[in-house]
């Protein structure tokens, strides 16, 4: 009877290592960054994603995140804005987080931004209040009134105002472009289709501490002065074909990354970041 009790044991035992090693990388107990990867949006795994549903991030927004706005097919991951059907005064926008923290690395994603006066379509790392740490954030936003341009930044502890608006070839609501940071302790620099457009070596004015992935669809009509004004003219949509974070140290996760060409590189920390 005990022979074949740890037989079993060892059974369950195995299944549950097999388990753990197909589950996906989520940040250790200890606050240390998951691991790098790549998604291609043919599904939206609940363990790796959080959608935004049911409230606002404050009165500067005139929608509602909404996890019904959120459609995944055809290999894109589509953030809606569109009138609710039910409530016809309500509006409703859409939201992905990941679960996990990211450090140090390579950020990358293939967007084609909304249409309209008044959105925002955002690419974006975060991690703020809400995770009970203090406000880190590396930005990429297209706003509608000007989609020939992406607005790049940061905040450290906080503090922004590191804004700067780079031109694109053409409209990002008509046209896919790969948006890029690197984000390294001493240098933080940003790449749109390949080419670097911005580069931060003050170390103030760098983060530092691990955070998540997002997308985010939202609208204004308060923030006219930054964003445009806002006129709802029916549904519009925020494609993501691919997200990927290839961590320091690591490269050429997939063909398209911009770490497959070798002077693009992200050097691991000399030592681990005790933020991190």
């Amino acid at each position: 009877m005990g022979q074949e009790f740890s037989c079993i044991f060892r059974q369950i035992f195995s299944l549950i290592l097999l388990t753990c090693a197909l589950a996906p990388n989520v940040q250790a107990a200890d606050g240390r960054p998951a691991a790098s990867f790549f998604e291609s949006f043919d599904r939206l795994d609940p363990n790796f994603w959080y959608i935004s549903d049911g409230w606002t991030n404050g009165d500067h927004q005139n929608c509602i995140w909404s996890a019904g706005m959120i459609k995944i097919a055809d290999g894109f991951a589509s953030l809606m804005l569109a009138k609710d059907t039910v409530d016809q005064e309500a509006l409703l926008c859409a939201e992905i987080q990941t679960k996990q923290r990211y450090g140090f690395g390579t950020y990358e994603a293939r967007i084609k931004t909304a249409t309209g006066s008044g959105l925002n379509s955002a690419f974006f790392s975060y991690i703020g209040p809400a995770d009970h740490e203090e406000h880190d954030e590396i930005d990429f936003e297209v706003l509608g009134n000007n989609s020939a341009a992406v607005q790049v930044n940061q905040y450290v502890k906080a503090k922004g105002g590191n804004e700067k608006l780079v031109s694109l070839a053409g409209p990002a609501d008509e046209e896919f472009n790969h948006f890029a940071f690197t984000w390294e302790p001493s240098r933080l620099r940003f790449f749109v289709n390949g080419l670097l457009v911005h580069e931060v070596t003050d170390t103030l004015r760098i983060p530092t501490a691990g955070q998540k992935i997002f997308f985010s669809l939202w609208a204004t009509d308060t923030l006219t002065g930054w964003m445009g004004p806002f006129a709802y003219k029916g549904p519009t949509i925020m494609q993501v074909d691919w997200v990927s974070y290839t961590a320091a140290g690591e490269r050429c996760l997939f063909a398209a990354s911009l770490t497959c060409d070798g002077a693009i590189t992200v050097s691991a920390p000399a030592k681990p970041q005790e933020n991190l």
